[in-house]
């Protein structure tokens, strides 16, 4: 985005607006039932409004948001090639081998903590809390379907071990974005971090873990119904699991994310042309509107499931993404976020405040933006002179970066990644907000830590 603003705003005045658009997102959003991508040209259409009143030209004001784009291109780019790995894990037959596996090696009293413990594992392996919940999660959400488990509750499951994962990965983006910013070690990062993402984690396996999955009296009988409709596809096969294995080995090699998914597609068409596999005009059609099994079977409440993927089901995702980040880069080039930014910056005085000051503006920038990667950079670079004036660690803004903002865009529901998660899982943001325990007792945690000065490191 633009590094100097087009208006200097004060504080007030930015703080005023920056409530209005939260409003009117709010109200037609949640009250209205508005579609987010309604809610956000609306607002932008204020703000363009209220730029020209000021004097501003639109090609300037064009550019701001331009710029709000950019900055989040990689992962605009990132969701094509989501669609194209969904497709080809479901074609492939590596998502429905892992349910099928899955529904016969989990006790179904334990499935929500199965689930979560699972992502995590695999949210560490691979770095990315999307591709996590676009792959395992879809094949949790299968599993949850089949035992009658509610889905809420699985899709916070889900999110908790994904973003888990995702933050404590060497992998990661936002991990690295954290801890680039600060100018500190990656693992050293990593190792601070822990305070706060140990305890979180053992919260929410103990949660998940007093919470049985509610099997009714069919329960086992409709999962032995679901693997018999699963096997009925004929996609499940031991080395349909293979790209899976590629997958996070690349990403353990540290291989680039596009690079990653790539190479797993590829393995993915490897496994499905050596059974068989659809024509090449079929495969051009799954890859763009989605993997459909052959008619005629008779798969139930499976072939809908099976029925994933392709880039036309990211058309949504990449829609709002665009527009949440014009929305950031206006904001940004009307000096709404400088100055709101600037007008606590000098009211610091305590480790408490400066804790509480960096989550609440990375919080907020999740929520008036929806962008992850900005709640990082601007809280992140505003607060580091002030933690400098304080004696305070660097490392200490980095771990309070991640626990307000990286686990936080998950659970607003026009966040870049809320609305891509409740696509995948098909599950609104505000029902598994509730239960996507590790993600709200991170913020919580850094927060009582900051005011007791517990794990709060010194220069």
């Amino acid at each position: 985005m633009n590094a100097k603003p087009l208006l200097e705003m004060q504080p007030a005045e930015a703080a005023l607006l920056a409530a209005a658009c939260i409003a009117v997102m709010g109200v037609t959003m949640i009250g209205f039932g508005w579609a987010p991508h309604v809610s956000i040209i609306l607002v932008l259409c204020a703000l363009l409004a209220l730029g020209r009143l000021k004097g501003l030209a639109f090609a300037d004001m064009q550019r701001g948001m331009a710029g709000g784009v950019m900055s989040g291109i990689g992962a605009i780019y990132l969701f094509f090639f989501i669609g194209l790995l969904v497709s080809a894990l479901m074609m492939s037959g590596a998502i429905p081998t892992l349910m099928y596996y899955g529904l016969g090696a989990i006790a179904p009293g334990l499935f929500y903590v199965s689930a979560f413990v699972l992502t995590s594992v695999v949210g560490i392996a691979i770095g990315s809390s999307l591709t996590t919940c676009a792959t395992l999660g879809v094949a949790f959400m299968g599993m949850g379907q089949a035992l009658g488990a509610q889905p809420a509750i699985v899709a916070g499951a889900v999110v908790s071990g994904a973003f888990f994962g995702d933050k404590m990965s060497p992998l990661s983006d936002t991990t690295a974005i954290a801890a680039s910013i600060v100018g500190i070690d990656l693992f050293e990062h990593i190792r601070n971090m822990s305070y706060t993402t140990v305890p979180a984690w053992l919260l929410t396996a103990l949660l998940l873990w007093l919470l049985p999955a509610q099997v009714g009296e069919g329960g086992l009988a409709g999962v032995q119904l679901f693997q018999q409709q699963l096997a009925a596809s004929g996609l499940i096969s031991g080395w349909a699991l293979l790209p899976f294995v590629a997958l996070v080995a690349l990403a353990l090699r540290r291989v680039s994310t596009i690079y990653a998914i790539s190479i797993t597609i590829a393995v993915a068409l490897l496994i499905t042309y050596a059974s068989g596999g659809p024509t090449l005009g079929e495969l051009g059609g799954f890859f763009f509107k989605g993997y459909h099994p052959p008619e005629g079977l008779e798969l139930g409440d499976v072939g809908r499931l099976l029925s994933r993927g392709g880039i036309e089901s990211m058309f949504f995702t990449q829609t709002i993404v665009i527009l949440a980040l014009s929305l950031g880069g206006l904001l940004n080039a009307l000096g709404v976020l400088p100055a709101l930014l600037a007008g606590i910056s000098h009211m610091l005085t305590t480790a408490g405040r400066a804790t509480f000051s960096v989550a609440a503006t990375s919080l907020g920038v999740n929520v008036l933006i929806g962008e992850q990667y900005l709640s990082l950079l601007l809280a992140g670079h505003t607060f580091k002179p002030v933690y400098e004036r304080l004696g305070l660690h660097p490392r200490n803004i980095a771990r309070t970066v991640e626990d307000a903002g990286t686990v936080i865009n998950p659970l607003v529901p026009w966040g870049v990644c809320g609305v891509f998660i409740s696509h995948a899982l098909g599950v609104p943001v505000l029902d598994y907000l509730p239960w996507a325990t590790f993600c709200w007792l991170c913020l919580l945690l850094t927060l009582a830590f900051g005011f007791s000065g517990r794990t709060i490191s010194r220069v």
